[in-house]
């Protein structure tokens, strides 16, 4: 009984930590690679193993480490080039960046979960990216209600997604399913009840 609880502890105590560095290799390859010293090339790519080295300065972190944060990531934040050589975000970038994301036609509807003290501001100005490239857009309400989860009490909105594509707004898709538009007017807003 006590073998098992401490394999469950070392369970949990790894999980927390593969999470907290998951999180800083988002804050290196979405915002901030210079914490580490290295840098993106205009498509955000990074090299893989300047990556590993920079996070060993404040944490271990292996190849093989690295790789089960990318294949484990529940919102598939990463992706690697077709060699492992070179890794980037696929989307969520403050800092500019092309992930090379071809334009896709969205369905009638796509849907915006946020916190239910964003509301007003959102109803009067639409959705704007504040400090990312892109508007973050899911494909369903249950993905909206758990983004919006995050920011408290959940609010979800319906986008006129195919309205404001024959507007000319454009629309692309990353690879882990997550659209993204540049802004989202007021008048392609529609509360969800």
């Amino acid at each position: 009984m006590l073998q098992l609880r401490k394999e469950r502890t070392v369970k949990i105590l790894s999980a927390k930590k593969t999470k907290r560095t998951s999180k800083f290799i988002s804050l290196i390859l979405r915002h901030k690679p210079e914490v580490i010293g290295i840098t993106l090339d205009e498509h955000g790519w990074a090299n893989v193993d300047e990556l590993i080295e920079g996070i060993n300065r404040t944490q271990p972190l292996t190849k093989e480490g690295l790789e089960e944060i990318v294949r484990t990531d529940e919102k598939q934040r990463y992706s690697f080039n077709e060699d492992k050589t070179l890794i980037r975000a696929n989307q969520g970038h403050s800092i500019p960046v092309d992930v090379e994301l071809p334009e896709v036609r969205p369905p009638k509807y796509l849907y915006h979960g946020t916190g239910e003290k964003y509301v007003a501001s959102i109803d009067e100005q639409g959705l704007i990216p504040k400090s990312r490239l892109y508007v973050h857009l899911s494909g369903d309400v249950e993905s909206a209600i758990k983004v919006g989860i995050r920011h408290g009490k959940p609010v979800v909105y319906r986008i006129l997604a195919e309205q404001m594509a024959e507007a000319g707004m454009i629309f692309y898709r990353s690879v882990n399913g997550v659209w993204l538009t540049k802004v989202v007017p007021a008048e392609y807003l529609r509360k969800e009840d």
